[in-house]
């Protein structure tokens, strides 16, 4: 079994990839999961060519069963779960009086709901590495949209503000327990997500996963008595960068 081990959903590509690519370098098993197995078994092997302990496992985590399941395998695995990086999301812009029902569920079930099923899921594991070394990690993908909303990304803005509040809460209920909880709130990032924005922002001018990947990295590297609850990155001398 590994000495150490994590959870990276939304790991096939940006940021997910990153801290995947991150964790594995600093010896942890690490198990990556997105929607799509091809683009996510791609991933992987990248990963794996480099000599990494990184096992791709499938899962829409919009479904329930498939978030159960994906803790399931890591544990059948790895044994146990020290960092847990819930980073899948989805973004769907629209005015507030077009919101379609189907696209707001999506939103709010990937980036809210999944979360709170991982991280309830995968507690024993973490209270056990707590226990063991006192510095057991979850980090929540929000986003600086969540800090203050912005139009034409209601639904988007409001999961992300709903996973600030769900890490600030979850952080009172299991710091005790030597469990830390962290909410990463980036303004745009050089990810397949942000293309949409490209001709506004060069994706070299943006934010770099790496970024968000050696934040993980400091979070994990500080002592279990410093707490970092949230961790907000913005791109230098941009004004507006708070209503990204």
């Amino acid at each position: 079994m590994a000495e150490r081990a994590a959870i990276v959903t939304g790991g096939s590509s940006g940021i997910g990839l990153a801290i995947s690519r991150a964790l594995a370098e600093d010896g942890y098993a690490v198990t990556i999961s997105a929607r799509r197995p091809d683009k996510l078994e791609q991933a992987a092997a990248t990963l794996t060519a480099d000599g990494l302990d990184v096992t791709p496992m499938p899962a829409n985590v919009a479904s329930e069963d498939e978030v159960k399941a994906l803790i399931a395998a890591h544990e059948e695995r790895c044994g146990r779960l020290d960092v847990l990086v819930n980073n899948a999301g989805v973004g769907i812009g629209s005015a507030i009086d077009e919101v379609d029902t189907k696209k707001m569920d999506m939103q709010l079930d990937v980036n809210l709901r999944s979360y709170v099923i991982a991280m309830r899921d995968a507690m024993p594991l973490l209270r056990k590495a707590g226990a063991e070394h006192g510095k057991a990690l979850i980090v929540n993908t929000a986003s600086i949209a969540g800090k203050g909303g912005q139009g034409w990304l209601a639904v988007y803005s409001a999961t992300k503000a709903g996973v600030i509040g769900l890490s600030q809460a979850t952080q009172m209920e299991v710091g005790s327990a030597g469990i830390q909880v962290t909410a990463l709130c980036p303004a745009f990032v050089d990810t397949p997500m942000t293309e949409w924005v490209q001709g506004q922002v060069k994706p070299e001018e943006m934010i770099q996963p790496e970024d968000l990947a050696e934040t993980v990295r400091l979070l994990l590297r500080t002592s279990r008595y410093c707490l970092i609850p949230e961790i907000v990155f913005t791109r230098p001398g941009d004004p507006s960068a708070f209503a990204t």
